[in-house]
């Protein structure tokens, strides 16, 4: 049985733990709230976005756009977006996972001829592409700093305007999409070449006809790149998102786990102080016999 001391500063260890846990937990939640309110208001704009371009994609075939150019797919770009911090559970490393399973399962011959080149938003990510040997593009781990649509849709033109002049056949963003505090969900969304859905189409063909003023390769000219902006926008606040949310509940957790712990580790300190105290009534009384006999 450990000693008083040892037992003692066990203690003294998990209890500092534990309050800092609990605060990263309620730091976490506030920072969720105002994260999640972005993501909420974000999605019904990008949604009617993708509505409109729905609407206008049975009628392309005369207004095609070069961000929907088709080519083989032999140079392709993945846009990883992480945390810049870690202790928040599984959240950075489902990312990574889920990208090491799109390469081996759709790129593998891309990868093999070191075609596969990483862009990475987060620190976390630098470090993983850093490690995998895939070619690193550029890292841009100071948007979290200042998280506006300005910054993100700078580095979306970026990757636009590479896959136009033919640097990127296929770009893929890897992302975790926000479902709940405690639900984040690993995505390998496809950003371009634009592809509108079949789903899409099938609202759009209502058998309606449209007028489109000024014209209908100007809207599509000027709608694509908004949407396409819009979408990544939307990845990086999902991303953010999910960070506080997964942080939040891995400091939950860690601070009940320091709570029980603490509950044994005291369980464990009062035997062995009882036991302390048992050991030195016996030594009274043994040498009080003595003395008698």
């Amino acid at each position: 049985m450990p000693n008083l001391k040892e037992v003692r500063n066990r203690i003294t260890s998990v209890n500092s733990t534990r309050q800092i846990t609990s605060a990263m937990k309620l730091v976490s939640a506030a920072k969720l709230r105002r994260a999640q309110d972005a993501i909420t208001k974000m999605r019904p704009y990008a949604e009617k976005l993708n509505d409109i371009l729905g609407n206008l994609s049975q009628s392309m075939e005369g207004a095609d756009s070069p961000f929907m150019t088709q080519r083989p797919a032999q140079k392709v770009l993945l846009v990883l977006i992480t945390s810049n911090r870690g202790l928040c559970g599984a959240f950075n490393t489902n990312v990574m996972r889920k990208a090491q399973t799109l390469i081996r399962e759709k790129f593998s011959s891309q990868a093999a001829a070191g075609q596969v080149h990483l862009l990475t938003i987060g620190k976390k990510a630098t470090a993983w592409a850093n490690r995998s040997g895939y070619p690193l593009v550029s890292s841009h781990d100071d948007v979290f700093g200042q998280l506006d649509f300005t910054n993100v849709s700078a580095i979306a033109s970026k990757v636009m305007n590479q896959f136009l002049q033919g640097d990127f056949d296929q770009v893929v963003l890897v992302y975790n999409e926000f479902k709940t505090a405690a639900s984040q969900l690993a995505q390998a969304e496809a950003f371009l070449p634009v592809k509108p859905s079949e789903s899409l189409k099938s609202k759009a063909s209502s058998g309606r006809e449209y007028i489109f003023e000024p014209g209908k390769e100007e809207i599509i000219q000027g709608l694509i790149p908004m949407t396409l902006k819009i979408q990544f926008f939307k990845a990086v606040l999902d991303s953010h998102a999910s960070e506080h949310g997964a942080r939040m509940t891995a400091m939950a957790k860690a601070t009940d786990n320091a709570g029980e712990l603490l509950k044994s580790l005291r369980l464990s300190y009062n035997k062995a102080r009882q036991a302390a105290i048992t050991g030195e009534i016996l030594e009274i009384v043994g040498g009080a016999e003595a003395l008698n006999g």
